[in-house]
């Protein structure tokens, strides 16, 4: 059997990272790790590859080349999968499809002749039994939430790591709280579920073994759901393989603002080489949260939670949500006054959406005000909002456009700086592309950008107050030019 594993392009988007990977030649920030996952569940005889489209070009030689093309997406991703379905379709292919796009609305993909839906530890093994047997069905439902002890390594052959700017890896699945408008309860349950210690650990030795070094991100939604386990097991275990392996690897992953809370995790995950953590902060508006139950963000000093995180040497990527019902006209300011004085750099701000089968989506839809399909943009808005839409829109418009202007982000780049506290242990040596992120970020940035100003004045600053942090200020000025360009091109649609 000849298995091809496609991923759908990304658009443009905050964290595509497009114009930021130009500075690094690579084309994509990382792999599909859950088709190179389902590709190390498949029968090892089956000859297998995998073409990313972020990566390479999908040639019509690769769809005949194959007896089945495997896709999976994200909703974001949408129409380019609808693409490759097609193709695959006018050349007589069969195609498989999973994750979270199909399993959210697998009604709409009538086109795909073989839906896999939910996680495949639980439905891949039963559409494999039946293609054996000749007798596959449309679709494979899946009800429930397995563990994921016995989930194997994903299969690192089939990618050219030299491509990405990051690796990945997965620890746990589900998220203990469950606010509104979030999908991940759905589509993977709130009980974490965990990997051992020794999966973890073998996960990390594979990528050793196939030569990676730099940056890892662990992909949970919430890597810190079940935190006992974390600072037992798992962070002591990683801080063992790292100091063995040098310290090859910097990690970064996503988190409850609760972290704050735990000064012991904090300095654990810090010693076990994370330096970045993305934060759902989403709006300092109280009468929001309560209405999201986003019960982990109420009645806190969000800044000084924020300023915690990053005086453990994580810095803090936030996002941030616009669109509440309890939203009040003054959102826009707060929202701006809150990402200022946090000094969080990476601030993804989005109109809030409604995803399939959240809580958000069944409330408005009993309400009648869903309007069409949820795309997983930033900029998308499906469904009739409280506050006057073009009043939204505007509003949205102008925390982008104050955000990443030259002078506020630059200011914050300041603050964070004043705020991080680095660790000192590093194995990762200097590479011909940071060189190339270093001369290219001087010309882009520091000549042909409109802020060069504020680019010389910090990176001098930096250099000369504290030189163990111009690399990350490097990382973030970069991220800026990136940021502007697509914060330019949603402010103008």
């Amino acid at each position: 059997m000849r298995i091809l594993l496609v991923y759908p392009q990304y658009p443009d988007t905050f964290w595509s990272f497009k114009h930021a990977l130009k500075f690094i030649s690579k084309r994509a920030a990382f792999p599909p790790l859950g088709l190179l996952t389902v590709a190390a569940m498949l029968p090892q005889e089956w000859d297998k590859r995998l073409v990313d489209t972020n990566v390479d070009r999908l040639s019509d030689a690769d769809i005949r080349w194959a007896d089945y093309v495997f896709i999976s997406a994200m909703a974001v991703q949408r129409d380019p999968a609808e693409k490759v379905i097609t193709r695959c379709r006018e050349m007589g292919v069969k195609t498989v499809a999973g994750g979270p796009l199909f399993t959210s609305e697998h009604e709409k993909f009538t086109a795909v002749d073989h839906l896999v839906l939910g996680e495949a530890e639980v439905t891949l093994p039963l559409f494999l039994e039946d293609l054996k047997k000749g007798c596959a069905r449309h679709a494979y439902p899946c009800n429930e939430w397995p563990e994921i002890s016995n989930t194997p390594v994903p299969l690192w052959s089939l990618i050219d790591m030299k491509q990405y700017s990051s690796m990945n890896i997965q620890y746990s699945r589900g998220c203990p709280f469950d606010c509104e408008f979030c999908d991940i309860t759905v589509l993977n349950g709130r009980r974490p579920r965990t990997k051992s210690k020794e999966q973890v650990v073998a996960e990390l030795e594979a990528l050793y073994q196939k030569g990676w070094r730099g940056n890892l991100f662990v992909v949970d939604d919430n890597f810190i759901g079940n935190k006992n386990k974390l600072k037992t097991e798992i962070l002591p275990a990683i801080i063992d393989w790292r100091a063995r392996r040098r310290h090859p690897f910097i990690l970064s992953t996503e988190a409850s603002v609760n972290l704050a809370d735990d000064q012991e995790l904090m300095q654990l995950m810090a010693r076990a080489g994370f330096d970045a953590v993305f934060v759902g902060i989403e709006t300092p508006n109280e009468g929001s949260l309560d209405e999201c139950a986003k019960s982990q963000n109420r009645n806190r000093d969000l800044v000084a939670s924020v300023k915690r995180i990053q005086k453990c040497g994580l810095e803090v990527q936030g996002g941030f949500i616009v669109g509440f019902d309890s939203d009040p006209p003054s959102i826009f300011r707060s929202q701006i006054d809150l990402i200022q004085k946090s000094g969080i750099v990476t601030a993804m701000v989005s109109l809030l959406s409604a995803a399939p089968g959240t809580r958000l989506h069944q409330r408005l839809t009993r309400e009648n005000r869903v309007l069409g399909s949820f795309t997983g943009g930033n900029c998308s808005l499906n469904f009739i909002p409280r506050m006057n839409h073009d009043t939204l829109l505007d509003g949205y418009r102008h925390i982008l456009e104050t955000i990443y202007s030259p002078g506020q982000f630059y200011q914050r780049v300041r603050t964070f700086l004043k705020e991080y506290r680095p660790q000192r242990k590093t194995g990762i040596i200097l590479r011909t592309d940071d060189v190339k992120a270093v001369l290219r970020s001087m010309w882009f940035l520091g000549i042909r950008d409109k802020g060069r100003r504020h680019y010389w004045t910090l990176l001098i600053t930096t250099l000369l107050a504290s030189p163990r942090k111009l690399p990350r200020f490097i990382c973030l000025a970069i991220y800026g030019y990136h940021f502007r360009k697509v914060a330019a091109f949603e402010i103008r649609r």
